[in-house]
C-alpha cells in the first residue's frame, strides 16, 4: 500500500507555530517515527501554503501510485471549495486529519469544504491523528 500525507498551509511552520496547540516536534521528525512505525507501507509526504499545488497533488495521486491520501488541509480546509471539489473528483479515499480539536476552537473552523466528500475526519489527537488515519486504511 501507498499512502500520500498531503499538507497544507502553515503546517510547515509544526515544532515552532504555537505549541500549545500543535505541539513542539516537527512534522519532518513524525513523518520519520511513521516511516519507522509503518514499515509494510510506502509513506509520501508533500507540503505546500499554495491551494493550488494542494489541488493538483490531489489530481496526480492516482497517476503516481497512491491508493491513499491523508489530507490536513490547514486553514484551507475552511475556505476552498476547490480544494473540497478536488477531493470529491477523485476515486482513492481521503481522511481529512486536523492537528487540533477544530470544534473547539474559532467557529470558523467549524465548517469544512473537505468533511462530506471524505472517507472519515480525525481531529483532536494531536500528530497521532496521521497514524490513526493509516490504520483506518489498513
Amino acid at each position: 500500500m501507498k499512502i500520500l500525507i498531503l499538507n497544507g498551509p502553515n503546517l510547515n511552520l509544526l515544532g515552532t507555530r504555537e505549541p500549545e496547540i500543535y505541539g513542539s516536534q516537527t512534522f519532518e521528525d513524525y513523518f520519520i517515527e511513521l516511516q519507522f512505525k509503518f514499515k509494510d507501507i510506502e509513506l509520501g509526504c508533500f507540503q505546500s501554503n499554495i491551494e493550488g499545488e494542494i489541488i493538483d497533488k490531489l489530481h496526480k495521486a492516482e497517476q503516481d501510485g497512491f491508493d491513499a491520501v491523508i489530507l490536513n488541509a490547514g486553514a484551507y480546509t475552511h475556505t476552498s471549495i476547490g480544494i473540497g471539489d478536488a477531493v470529491a473528483g477523485i476515486k482513492m479515499p481521503v481522511v481529512e486529519v486536523h492537528i487540533s480539536n477544530v470544534m473547539d476552537r474559532e467557529e470558523f473552523r467549524h465548517v469544512s469544504h473537505i468533511s462530506k466528500h471524505a472517507a472519515g475526519v480525525i481531529s483532536g489527537f494531536g500528530l497521532k491523528g496521521y497514524e490513526l488515519s493509516i490504520k483506518s486504511f489498513i
